[in-house]
């Protein structure tokens, strides 16, 4: 068996089997895979961001990982985080924002482009709705915001067949590959796959200056 073969049916284990659905920071429940945890650790470390925009808030212990690692690095950055849906008990930190909205909206885009425009470094991180239209609007409304050499993070690309949950239908991979058909200033950072489990395959896209 090939070795990407073997990755690829570890992955496909390793994600049924839910494990990563009782994954945890500070007691509070993260849906990430621990490899992506440590590869946005060593990005904001490189960039350090002042502002990081992400869509899909849950329960809000990606938005607190990502606070604490902004303390740990002494940052001025700070997250504001899109849902449509309000949570009981997510966890509170002075540099989150919560915001209660469609990520789409025109007034939701209102609102991080005058957040944006404050900021030197932005990053943003696509975890919301994970259709492949939806996906695709938000890579269209979202790039502008990405500063050069940061990032636009598009999570759960691995589901529809790459390599798990080959039922799931047209997502963000897919989103992906359309979007840069038309955006040649965002290339795909493969250094990000280096521990070759990734829930975001082809999803780094890191904006070319």
């Amino acid at each position: 068996m090939k070795n990407d073969e073997v990755v690829n049916a570890f992955h496909d284990f390793y994600y049924k089997s839910g494990v990563w659905e009782q994954t945890k920071w500070m007691g509070h429940t993260i849906y990430k895979c621990p490899f992506d945890m440590w590869i946005y650790q060593e990005i904001f470390f490189e960039i350090k961001p002042d502002l990081i925009i992400e869509t899909g808030t849950w329960q809000g212990g990606s938005a607190l990982y990502m606070a604490q690692l902004l303390d740990l690095m002494n940052s001025n950055g700070k997250i504001i985080t899109i849902d449509i849906e309000d949570f009981p008990n997510r966890p509170q930190h002075d540099r989150i924002t919560y915001y209660k909205g469609s990520s789409v909206a025109e007034e939701t885009i209102e609102m991080v482009a005058n957040e944006a425009k404050k900021s030197k470094t932005v990053l943003v991180i696509l975890d919301s709705d994970h259709s492949k239209d939806h996906v695709l609007k938000e890579l269209e409304l979202y790039n502008q915001f990405v500063s050069d050499n940061s990032y636009l993070i598009v999570e759960d690309s691995n589901v529809n067949g790459h390599p798990t949950y080959p039922e799931f239908g047209p997502g963000p991979m897919e989103s992906i590959d359309a979007f840069l058909e038309s955006n040649k200033n965002f290339k795909v950072d493969e250094s990000r796959e280096k521990f070759f489990i990734t829930f975001n395959p082809r999803g780094y896209l890191k904006k070319i200056a």
